[in-house]
C-alpha cells in the first residue's frame, strides 16, 4: 500500500510502500509533549520502509523507558513531528497527522495510559495498557491495523 505525507510547511515529504502494522494512541509523557498535551496518534510501519522524498528531517535522540535511544524525526522549519524510531523495535511510529490521508487510521488501542491525565478520553471499547502491550501480542493486534 502506498502512502505519502509530510510536514505542515511542505519542506519534508515522505512515502511508504508497505502495509502498516497498526495504529494506536500513546499517552506517555514524551508523546504528550510532542502532541501539545493530548495523546500522540501513531501508525506502525516496518523499519526501512519510509523513504524521504524531499528535504531532510532533523533528528532528536532521547532514551526511552527501556533505556535505549528513541530517535524522533521532525521538520527543522515548522517543527512538525514526523516519526519515531525505537532502537530495538522492528517498526517505527509515524505520526498519523503527518500522512496526507489518515482517515482509515483510527486508533485500535491506547498505551501508556498510566501517564494519562484524568482528562484524556479513553474509549471503553478499545484495549488500554498501563505501559506497552505484552510482547506476545502481535504488532498488528497490538495496534489494530493490518
Amino acid at each position: 500500500m502506498h502512502r505519502e505525507g509530510g510536514c505542515a510547511c511542505g519542506a519534508i515529504r515522505f512515502s511508504i510502500d508497505a502495509p502498516l502494522l497498526g495504529a494506536g494512541a500513546c499517552h506517555c509523557t514524551d508523546c504528550q509533549k510532542l502532541a501539545g498535551g493530548g495523546p500522540n496518534y501513531v501508525a506502525l510501519a516496518p523499519k526501512g520502509t519510509v523513504e524521504v522524498t524531499q528535504g531532510e528531517p532533523k533528528l532528536y535522540h532521547r532514551p526511552g523507558e527501556s533505556g535505549e535511544d528513541v530517535t524522533r524525526a521532525f521538520c527543522g522549519n515548522c517543527g512538525t513531528p514526523l516519526w519515531s524510531v525505537p532502537a530495538s523495535a522492528p517498526f517505527l511510529t509515524i505520526k498519523v497527522g503527518a500522512f496526507d490521508d489518515y482517515s482509515d487510521l483510527a486508533p485500535q488501542m491506547h498505551v501508556y495510559v498510566s501517564s494519562a491525565p484524568s482528562w484524556h478520553s479513553l474509549p471503553a471499547d478499545l484495549p488500554t495498557f498501563a505501559k506497552m502491550p505484552p510482547p506476545d501480542v502481535a504488532p498488528a493486534r497490538r495496534s489494530g491495523v493490518g
